[in-house]
């Protein structure tokens, strides 16, 4: 199940921790949120997320197609 981080306008205006999280399906993503608290003066916030490719390294470059000729086969039976 998706987690959404909320960030409470009321906590941060009192010193409290500001930000939580909860879990809830993705058809209910853009409903209301109440903090911990109990306020209700709530913001999602926009997560990003990073995806990496191996551990320890940098991905290899994509193959390059072959220069020249086109079509589906690289002009060979295309009439390019």
């Amino acid at each position: 199940m998706p987690r959404y981080e909320f960030r409470c306008r009321e906590c941060i205006a009192v010193g409290a921790t500001p930000t939580f999280e909860v879990d809830r399906p993705m058809a209910a993503a853009s409903d209301p949120a109440t903090c911990p608290s109990g306020h209700a003066d709530t913001v999602k916030l926009l997560s990003t997320v990073a995806l990496g490719g191996r551990a320890g390294g940098s991905a290899p470059a994509p193959a390059m197609a072959p220069a020249g000729g086109g079509g589906c086969c690289g002009g060979g039976c295309c009439g390019g």
